[in-house]
Parts: C-alpha cells; structure tokens; sequence
C-alpha cells in the first residue's frame, strides 16, 4: 500500500492577519492558534488602534480569548492617522508593544476612513518610523474615484510607493496582500536591497477576476484589493513558489458576518484561516514547488523581519482523492454565521499534525 505523501515544516506564521475583536474575534481566534505561531494582527477595527494604550487593551483582548493548550503570539500594529503622536508610536514600539505601523489610504478598505488622507501628512511619522528600524506594512492602494478600481495597486505603485521609497531609502516596508504582475515586478527589481518585502494571500493564488462573477455575483469572493486577472495571478503564483526571501505568507484572513457579506454594499474579505495552508500547499503543489513552501510559509517572514524560525513544527498530508473541506459555518457566541473560504473549493491537501517543543 502506498503511504500517503506528508510535508513537515517549521510551525508557519500568519504575516497579514484580521481577527476583529468580541464576539467574532473568539470564535475566528481557533483555527489561527491551531496552525501558526505568530500573526501581524492588523488595527482597523471599528475602533482603531491608534494609540499604544489601545493596542495594550487589543493585545490583552486577543490573549484572554486564547485556551490554555493553544500557545500563539499576536504582533500587535498601530494604524496610522493624520494625527499619529510619533512619541506615543516611538513608546509603543521601543517597549515592545508594537510591532509595526500600518498605513491604509482613507477609504481604501474596511475600517479604513480615519486612515492617512494624504503621504505628505505623515511625513515626521515616516522618518521617525526610518529612524526607529519600525516596519510600515502599507495596503497598496489608491482611493482616487478616476483611476479604475482594478488598477488602483499599480497606481499606487507610481503615484505613492515609488517617492516614498526614494524619500526614505532605510524604511523597512511590505507591501501588503499583492495581487499584480506590477507588484511582483517592482518588488522583485528592490530585491537586493532587502527592505522591501510583500505578502500573499491564499485567495489571490487560487482566483482570478472571473471567480466574482460565475454563475451570478459571488460576494464570498469579494476581498478588498479585488481580485485580478489571471496573468496577474499567475505571476503572483511564481513569486510565492519562487522561493525567493521577500515574498511571504500573509493570509489576510478577514472574517465577516455572512449577513453583511451578502447584503447590498457586502463587506470586503475572506475568512480564509481554517484551510489556508492547506490552500497554500496545494497551490505549491500544482506549480511543483513542495520543495519551497517552506520558504514561504515559514523561514522567508522570520528573516525579513529579524526574528528566529519557530522551532516547533507542523504537517500536511495529501489526500488520494481532492475533497471540499469538510467544515460547517463557523457560529460566533451569539448564533451569527462566518462562511469559510474555499468553501466550495476541492483540496488534496489537510494539516494533520503539530508538533510542540
């Protein structure tokens, strides 16, 4: 009898994280703590983290919400306004606090219309950021009404990130959750300097343009940025399988209520923590790239960011035969529903095992 194929990898960690907070953070929370160490937990929630003290009380939130066999460290973020206090961010991150600053373009995403409204007005923030060594993990979009909303990130690439980068060439940045050829290309010509890195999410690797609209509007296949098309997503597959260190995985996991995902004016987001790796491995897989998805999922982050690989390990099997994932809807405490992505997608791949220190 042929054994089944296994993959065992140091434990992954989740580079682009939303976990909301209250009712939905406790029911999200598990399926993360199963299968990554560490996650970016990112700021925007109804009411921002824009202060040190809020991401103390957001912090503490998260942990409480953990159960005691569940061992998982959130690396909290402070969203940035127009009003940022750069003493209260250099506290935050010098005391270990935080871990990164989070730039979101007003308007460009959920949460999102205390953001920045214009670079120019956090330009003390930016260099006391260059001067703290502090990331600044940007969501790579223009909100300009002109510029066609499929294009917003390579305009963003022109219009912001270019000048920004050249105004302050030690900023450590990563370009959050790419989803175009543009990305891929301007990243990978920075490559040799090592402070410009990107995530990628499991839903960009696996869809294109075309998934938002088959057989009618697919709002559990609306994520904010959109998805592109296919030659977008194909250089996006050969970036993450590459195996090259400035590419890492961010899930951008982003739970919303069933409701408000298919009401008029749905939410943007997919809640994608419960299968992405096993997504992720099987996007790997078809590319023939098993051999670097390690580097993806586990050692390119930790090496970006200075930190050790996680010692602890995990692994996935290979099914004989592609199943859809066999998970209900996910209730928060009080009933309400979270449809999990890919919920209609068959896997060959499942995590099956992971082992502690």
């Amino acid at each position: 009898m042929t054994m089944p194929q296994t993959i065992t990898i140091p434990k992954p960690d989740d580079w682009h994280l939303h976990l909301r907070d209250g009712d939905i953070l406790k029911a999200v929370l598990p399926y993360t703590a199963a299968h990554f160490a560490r996650a970016v937990v990112m700021p925007n929630l109804k009411l921002p983290v824009t202060t040190t003290e809020r991401a103390i009380a957001y912090r503490d939130q998260i942990t409480q919400a953990l159960s005691e066999h569940m061992t998982f460290a959130p690396l909290m973020t402070l969203y940035l306004t127009d009003e940022t206090n750069p003493n209260d961010l250099t506290r935050g991150y010098e005391d270990g606090v935080l871990f990164a600053a989070k730039l979101y373009p007003a308007g460009a995403t959920t949460n999102s219309e205390s953001g920045v409204t214009e670079i120019q007005n956090i330009t003390s923030i930016l260099d006391r950021l260059q001067r703290l060594g502090m990331p600044l993990l940007i969501h790579g979009e223009v909100t300009d009404p002109t510029v066609d909303f499929f294009d917003r990130e390579a305009v963003f690439i022109d219009r912001v990130l270019r000048p920004l980068r050249r105004n302050f060439p030690e900023l450590k940045i990563v370009m959050e959750h790419i989803t175009t050829q543009a990305a891929v290309e301007y990243i990978t010509s920075e490559s040799p300097y090592g402070r410009l890195g990107a995530t990628i999410t499991p839903h960009h690797l696996l869809l294109n343009r075309n998934a938002l609209f088959d057989g009618g509007i697919q709002p559990h296949h609306f994520c904010l940025p959109v998805l592109k098309r296919e030659k977008d997503r194909q250089a996006i597959i050969l970036a993450a399988t590459s195996g090259a260190g400035m590419f890492f995985a961010g899930t951008d996991s982003a739970p919303h209520l069933k409701a408000d995902k298919e009401r008029s004016h749905g939410s943007g987001g997919i809640f994608s923590a419960p299968h992405a790796l096993a997504t992720y491995a099987e996007i790997f897989d078809q590319a023939g790239a098993l051999d670097r998805l390690a580097n993806f999922l586990s050692t390119n982050g930790p090496a970006f960011y200075g930190l050790p690989v996680n010692a602890a390990t995990l692994t996935l099997e290979k099914l004989e035969t592609p199943a859809v994932p066999d998970l209900k809807s996910i209730l928060t405490p009080n009933g309400a529903e979270i449809v999990t992505f890919p919920n209609e997608t068959p896997l060959s791949w499942r995590v099956i095992e992971k082992h502690p220190l």
